[in-house]
């Protein structure tokens, strides 16, 4: 095994730790702040609200939704880390909102030359919908005290902002 396939980023690493000074932090969410969002890369999570790093706990997957291992995180983050306020972040021209489930099959098993109908994707079919739905499933949830505040929220990739949903 060698790393040739990964060289430039541990380059890049080598210079990140050349003057890493964060040696000794203790994981807490300092803001009290934590993100579900999607994994898409225009979406900088600390950076489109004013965060640096250690203020907030990040979660992302495909669409930005709770899913139950988002739930497990966010009740680690509000029982063990310092989780105060939740923000529930999916954002405009997201694949998995523009596609169906169908088109996702298709893509993906071309891509890969097998047929991928046996992976669900889980697509949003109504992004608004399932961003109220998400904002009630942590809500809700038996292990999120009632003084936890829980936004949802949709972030506009083409403006950087976020608009209140929920």
């Amino acid at each position: 095994m060698t790393d040739d396939d990964f060289a430039d980023l541990l380059a890049a690493n080598a210079t990140y730790a050349e003057s890493f000074a964060e040696a000794g932090f203790d994981g807490v969410a300092h803001a009290g702040v934590a993100i579900v969002t999607c994994m898409d890369s225009r979406i900088v999570p600390l950076a489109m609200v004013g965060l640096r790093h250690g203020d907030a706990k990040i979660f992302r997957n495909p669409g930005g939704r709770v899913t139950p291992q988002a739930l497990e995180a966010l009740v680690l983050g509000v029982h063990l880390l310092g989780v105060e306020r939740i923000l529930i972040v999916p954002h405009t021209r997201c694949a998995m909102a523009s596609s169906t489930e169908e088109e996702l099959h298709e893509r993906v098993s071309a891509s890969a030359g097998v047929d991928a109908t046996w992976q669900r994707f889980h697509v949003v079919t109504d992004q608004l919908a399932a961003l109220a739905d998400d904002v009630d499933r942590v809500r809700s949830h038996p292990l999120i005290p009632g003084h936890v505040k829980v936004g949802g929220f949709l972030y506009d990739v083409d403006t950087g902002r976020l608009n209140r949903h929920a």
